[in-house]
């Protein structure tokens, strides 16, 4: 279900390319019942973080919920301060380290709650940024986000556990195996 946005947010997309004017609606790369048409998807600043790697990046990024059990918190979250995590696989680490990001930022006006747990909203109109920051360093602005990111020589057993969890979690890019069944997200 969609919700309206309040105009208290700061929302975002990030991209690789550093001069783009307009954002036009396109196909959603998910399915969602509720996107009746082509859209311009938006992160909140809150789960940017999610988006701060390169676009063909595959990851796993989760966090706890209010229905998190304790278990899974002690399973999968350090017990340092970092409330978010997002792990890749190491053989990304020097495309990270050597890739500028860039962060549009989006008039709230037009757009609508599409996933909460995940921080998208979307619009069905163009999309003119109000600005745009670049990202030159990826490691240290996760970090300044208090994020903790996960090297691992493989993300698909990650993925397997925490999409069992009770964690709030995405799994950008990934691509897992159940029982004969093959989700993307």
């Amino acid at each position: 279900m969609i919700e309206n946005l309040t105009n208290s947010f700061r929302l975002y997309h990030v991209s690789e390319n550093p001069s783009i004017k307009r954002f036009e609606p396109r196909p959603s790369p998910s399915h969602y019942e509720s996107i009746t048409s082509e859209v311009v998807f938006a992160i909140t600043d809150k789960l940017l973080h999610n988006y701060l790697v390169p676009r063909d990046c595959p990851r796993v990024t989760f966090y706890s919920k209010h229905d998190t059990s304790q278990h899974d918190k002690e399973v999968f979250l350090s017990k340092n301060s970092s409330s978010y995590v997002v792990a890749v696989e190491n053989k990304w680490r020097e495309v990270i380290q050597q890739t500028t990001l860039y962060c549009y930022e989006f008039p709230t006006d037009n757009f609508a709650l599409l996933d909460k747990g995940a921080g998208y909203y979307i619009s069905y109109k163009t999309v003119t940024p109000i600005s745009i920051r670049p990202v030159y360093d990826i490691l240290n602005e996760l970090l300044k986000r208090g994020v903790e990111l996960r090297f691992l020589p493989t993300l698909l057993p990650l993925a397997q556990e925490i999409s069992k969890s009770t964690l709030q979690f995405s799994l950008i890019g990934c691509v897992m195996r159940h029982q004969q069944q093959t989700k993307v997200t």
